[in-house]
């Protein structure tokens, strides 16, 4: 079977490098149109200049926007790059978004982006795995940088991946840091940065920050990412390694993060798991634009 391609991409673009990644990555693929839908003061000049086109929402249009989104006749959307947990709570949400929030008994990164990817859905456009394109950004198994994990981290990024493994369940956050087998902090709805700094107040240097996405994540939306801020977050708070499952988190910049890690002497390894990989490509719609035109053929 050939690999499907879509003639016509939205990226729904955050903040950060990530977007820009994606359009990227489309490209050497051969999509032939990449758009972007633009948050107001998030998504930044590059991944703008590097759209097709480029429509630009606040943060608290999303119907609107998705009402715009509908008329397009997207083969499909990606949802890529840094929204602000905090915006839930201090942006003011158009009526049928704020709607959408309220219906949702639990409010995490899966219930609100699962919302919202259920309604692009129902608008007719499917959305892909946020990992799609991304190629040169998702590292297998082994070590990344010079220096690679010893006997002590090892043992405790085992230990990190295990309560990963079962705060999983619970849908509360990508990241687990330890130190000498004793937990120092798990993220919450604060963010892994926010999470590795308070491990670095409470237990001091030489922890393992340890990043996984649950079993079951849903690879559409909130896949971990790491990247040169990772790095510094990394050093300001005393932690030496980074470990994380291979074949399911993104790495941005990778050679500027891997040569701030390694000024650092901070070991970065992917860790073998039994998990299935991030996709790298988006399977042929069966609903849309695209399926409609393959109808015709």
């Amino acid at each position: 079977m050939t690999e499907y391609v879509p003639q016509k991409l939205l990226v729904v673009s955050g903040a950060g490098s990530y977007p820009a990644e994606i359009v990227r990555g489309a490209r050497a693929a051969g999509v032939p149109r990449v758009e972007v839908l633009a948050v107001r003061g998030s998504t930044d000049r590059e991944t703008r200049n590097l759209a097709d086109s480029v429509h630009t929402i606040g943060i608290g249009e999303i119907y609107t926007g998705l009402v715009w989104c509908a008329a397009q006749g997207y083969d499909g959307a990606v949802f890529a790059g840094q929204i602000s947990p905090i915006s839930l709570f201090r942006s003011r949400f158009d009526a049928q978004t704020r709607a959408w929030l309220a219906s949702l008994p639990c409010k995490n990164a899966h219930s609100v982006y699962g919302k919202l990817a259920a309604e692009f859905e129902k608008a007719g456009i499917p959305v892909f795995p946020a990992s799609s394109y991304m190629d040169s950004c998702i590292p297998g198994a082994g070590t990344l940088t010079a220096r690679g994990l010893s006997d002590s981290e090892a043992r405790d990024a085992a230990h990190g991946a295990a309560v990963a493994r079962d705060m999983g369940v619970h849908d509360v956050g990508q990241t687990v840091i330890v130190k000498d087998g004793m937990v120092l902090a798990v993220e919450a709805f604060e963010g892994t940065n926010a999470a590795i700094k308070r491990a670095g107040r409470l237990g001091g240097r030489g922890a393992t920050v340890f990043k996984a996405a649950r079993e079951g994540h849903d690879m559409r939306f909130d896949i971990p990412v790491i990247g040169v801020k990772t790095i510094k977050t990394l050093r300001s708070a005393g932690a030496t390694a980074l470990a994380f499952q291979a074949g399911r988190i993104i790495i941005l910049d990778r050679e500027r993060t891997l040569a701030a890690a390694d000024a650092r002497g901070i070991a970065i390894a992917g860790i073998p798991t039994t998990l299935p990989p991030a996709p790298l490509r988006p399977e042929r719609p069966v609903h849309g634009p695209a399926a409609d035109r393959e109808a015709v053929k």
